[in-house]
């Protein structure tokens, strides 16, 4: 009797070890809530691209992580921060969301920050740019793997400057992010012998450009920097082709521009820009082949932020399948510990939960150079990731500036 009692309780003890280390995956599911602009002047950049890539990445474990199912639900922010914020709380009070990912618009992003560093719940932020996200806003509960402001305007800012455009007027969207952006383009452009002219603000999703393009043509810079992004970004540069600012020898500078935007612009009119970009669909084998899976499904190539959602919510996968559990503090730990995978190359997440990682200088193509379907870039240098982002210091996260 003793020995099948102890042999009952060895089975009870078997059976029950794997039990004990589901139970570490809170409601035993792990729910991703990606939450952007659904059919706004951001749509074509994130949007249900977005989601169709944190899909893509939960499909990578079989929809399965740790023994727990793994669901993406998602909801449009309509790039307002009050309505991001109710979704949000709804998500982790109601809906049993353990992450948020991808967020354009960093007004609605600093909203969901505070929010999470609040309910401790885990923050991928794969869109947001503005740099204070993983700066003086940081989170002990975030991971900033968007290109941030200061990554995007050194490269562009920089090569635009040492390329003869040395004073400068900016087309500045206003609000959080397009603030940044000029503040970093301005920076740069400064430190690199340039100067500012003037600029003009205009509201988010402008449909009419004409009082800041006159004024800008009437600055006389000779780079017309674009602190906006998405639509705002595609009808300013539409309409500063038609008032002739290119032709009268004044050059458009889109400090954050997405293929989506090159594509709604045509070859035509957008040959010449420079951009800097963290991924770009053709730039290796490894893009190649996703890139191609995502274009099946979708019908367009994926954007830099549907690419970083994918390879964010991956990371983010892994991290909870080696820990075993979904654990906020423990899951941002091994985060940070292990090297991000990023399409065939790799960076390192630092203390402050900016991803460092090398970026590339690209010049958009003449219609005669491309060669096939959205072959639309062509590379003119790498920026290495410690040279891209600010430094922890220049960047001023509470979690470590007293270090």
């Amino acid at each position: 009797m003793k020995t099948l009692g102890a042999l009952g309780l060895a089975a009870c003890l078997t059976l029950a070890a794997p039990l004990a280390a589901h139970a570490q995956i809170s409601d035993g599911r792990v729910r991703i809530g990606i939450l952007n602009d659904m059919n706004g002047p951001y749509a074509d950049l994130a949007g249900p691209g977005s989601v169709l890539a944190a899909q893509m990445a939960a499909e990578e474990f079989g929809n399965k992580v740790a023994g727990a199912a793994v669901e993406i639900v998602s909801a449009n922010h309509q790039n307002k921060p009050d309505v991001g914020s109710e979704i949000v709380r709804r998500w982790f009070d109601q809906e049993k969301v353990d992450a948020i990912a991808d967020v354009p618009t960093s007004s609605v992003a600093l909203a969901v920050q505070n929010i999470v560093r609040e309910k401790q719940k885990v923050f991928l932020i794969s869109g947001a740019a503005a740099a204070s996200l993983s700066g003086k806003d940081c989170s002990p509960f975030s991971i900033q793997t968007s290109d941030d402001t200061t990554a995007l305007s050194v490269g562009t800012t920089r090569a635009v400057v040492k390329a003869g455009g040395n004073s400068w007027f900016f087309l500045t969207a206003d609000y959080v992010f397009g603030h940044a952006m000029e503040a970093e383009s301005a920076k740069v452009s400064k430190a690199n012998g340039g100067t500012v002219l003037g600029g003009v603000r205009h509201p988010q999703n402008t449909s009419d450009f004409a009082s800041c393009l006159v004024r800008a043509q009437g600055s006389g810079a000779k780079a017309i920097g674009l602190a906006n992004a998405g639509n705002d970004t595609i009808n300013a540069i539409k309409q500063a082709v038609e008032f002739g600012l290119t032709a009268g020898g004044q050059r458009l500078v889109g400090l954050i521009l997405f293929i989506s935007d090159i594509h709604a612009l045509g070859l035509k009119n957008a040959h010449g820009l420079v951009l800097t970009e963290g991924f770009y669909w053709d730039m290796n084998a490894q893009s190649r082949e996703w890139s191609q899976r995502f274009f099946k499904r979708f019908g367009k190539m994926p954007t830099r932020q549907q690419a970083t959602t994918y390879a964010t919510v991956v990371h983010y996968l892994r991290a909870i399948e080696k820990a075993k559990t979904d654990d906020s503090k423990t899951i941002v730990a091994e985060m940070k510990g292990m090297p991000m995978k990023f399409f065939g190359q790799e960076g390192r997440i630092r203390e402050d939960g900016r991803f460092i990682h090398d970026l590339t200088l690209y010049e958009v193509k003449k219609p005669s150079e491309s060669k096939y379907p959205w072959d639309y870039y062509k590379a003119v240098a790498t920026i290495p990731g410690d040279e891209a982002f600010a430094s922890m210091a220049e960047g001023g996260c509470p979690l470590v500036a007293k270090k």
